[in-house]
C-alpha cells in the first residue's frame, strides 16, 4: 500500500516501513511524530482512491529521524559596465521521515 501526501508546497509518495526526505516541519525536532492529514491518493490491494482534494479520514504517521541541510547553492548576479556584483548562497533545511503507518478510512 502506498499514498500520496501533501506537506508544504510539496506532494511526496510514501509507503509504510519507508523513509522520505521532505521540507522540514517547523517546530518538530528528531524522534517527534508527525501526522499528515492531507492525503491525495491511496493505493494498495483494495484498489486505488483519490481525493477530492484529499481523502477525508486518511492520515500517514511518521517519525522525524533527523534534520538534514541540502548541498549550498550559489547565485551570482552581474551587470555589465555597472561595477555591479551580487553574490547570494541558499541552503535549504529538509527532514527524513520514517514512515510507520497508513491509515485508511
Amino acid at each position: 500500500m502506498y499514498a500520496i501526501i501533501q506537506s508544504g508546497s510539496g506532494q511526496y509518495k510514501v509507503s509504510e516501513g519507508g523513509s522520505v526526505r521532505m521540507e522540514r516541519v517547523a517546530g518538530l525536532a528528531a524522534g517527534a511524530q508527525v501526522e499528515f492529514d492531507k492525503v491525495l491518493l491511496l493505493a494498495g490491494d483494495g484498489g486505488t482512491k483519490v481525493g477530492t482534494p484529499f481523502i477525508a479520514g486518511a492520515k500517514v504517521v511518521g517519525e522525524i529521524v533527523a534534520d538534514v541541510k541540502g548541498k549550498k547553492l550559489v547565485h551570482v548576479k552581474y551587470r555589465r559596465r555597472k561595477a555591479s556584483r551580487v553574490k547570494k548562497g541558499h541552503r535549504q533545511q529538509y527532514v527524513d521521515v520514517k514512515i510507520k503507518q497508513i491509515v485508511a478510512p
